[in-house]
């Protein structure tokens, strides 16, 4: 029992020292439907998103992350809709987490609107024990973490305008053990809170060059606070340049490509500002989003966000 034990203690708390409970995003402007389910909907289109992210290149076992999903207005309705499915592998870990978004849009004042959200996800938790060196292969107490299934609820607010946004969410309220053998809760997946805001500023008369600072607030029960602020130069509504700074962590290059009114690529490149960068060679990650626009359609917000 000693050994399994202490196995436990020094996975999870490799993991839960060196990684982030939820999948950690450098342009998460781009990609807020997976924190805040208010979100669905808000662009006034249906949108497409994918992204790839790979953690502390050359670090074995570091995080690698993807995320698809879509959103849109139903129409004729105060209603969005919206579905994600985001993998996250650490080590020999892998989550899979499946979430469905419903939003209610109230419009507060001639530029503002108010959404409300609520989102449902189911986690698969699996533990590879092939990539561990286990004594006992038929030990049945690390059989239990295949295929771990989890629900969890969430919910969400988000004011926004074309200009501005704030928002409040937390994505998960219920607190899952990855291990609990009635004696010992080795990882506890806590209760996330986020905090976002942005603002974007015409530069110039003719609105050709614009900025947008932003940041990301995320608070977690046992963990520092983790705060992220960047700043976003848009070019004639194409090329986006920016730069970001987790605090006490990393620092990030951000570019962004705007190729037809529908289609948006970008990159982030992260290097940490801690010690553990001895040890890699920075965090990729590459984005793109479709969105299916309609003739004289107009888009709710800036492509900022």
């Amino acid at each position: 029992m000693l050994t399994k034990l202490f196995f436990f203690i020094l996975i999870f708390t490799v993991i839960k020292s060196y990684a982030q409970q939820d999948a950690q995003y450098t342009q998460y402007m781009y990609n807020t439907i997976n924190i805040n389910p208010a979100y669905a909907g808000s662009r006034g289109v249906l949108s497409l998103f994918g992204l790839y992210r790979t953690q502390w290149v050359g670090l074995d076992g570091a995080p690698e992350t993807s995320a698809f999903s879509f959103n849109t207005p139903l129409n004729n309705s105060n209603l969005g809709i919206g579905l994600s499915l985001v993998g996250d592998k650490i080590g020999p870990t892998n989550e899979n987490s499946l979430s469905a978004d419903l939003s209610y849009t109230l419009q507060t004042s001639s530029n503002f609107k108010l959404s409300f959200g609520v989102k449902g996800t189911l986690d698969i938790f699996n533990l590879d024990i092939s990539k561990v060196n286990i004594e006992d292969q038929g030990d049945p107490s690390f059989q239990d973490f295949d295929n771990k299934f989890s629900p969890n609820i969430g919910a969400g607010v988000y004011w926004h305008s074309d200009k501005a946004y704030i928002g409040l969410s937390v994505p998960n309220f219920i607190e899952t053990n990855r291990f609990d053998d009635n004696s010992y809760a080795i990882y506890i997946n806590k209760i996330s809170y986020y905090l976002i805001g942005g603002y974007v500023f015409d530069l110039d008369r003719s609105q050709d060059i614009k900025i947008k600072p932003a940041t990301l607030v995320k608070m977690v029960a046992g963990a520092p606070l983790q705060v992220d602020v960047s700043a976003n130069f848009m070019i004639y509504d194409k090329f986006v340049l920016g730069l970001a700074y987790r605090w006490s962590a990393s620092v990030s290059a951000m570019a962004g490509f705007q190729i037809t009114d529908g289609i948006y690529i970008g990159y982030g490149y992260d290097r940490e500002t801690t010690k553990l960068n001895n040890y890699n060679l920075g965090s990729h990650e590459i984005f793109f989003r479709f969105e299916f626009l309609r003739n004289n359609s107009r888009m709710v917000n800036p492509r900022f966000f």
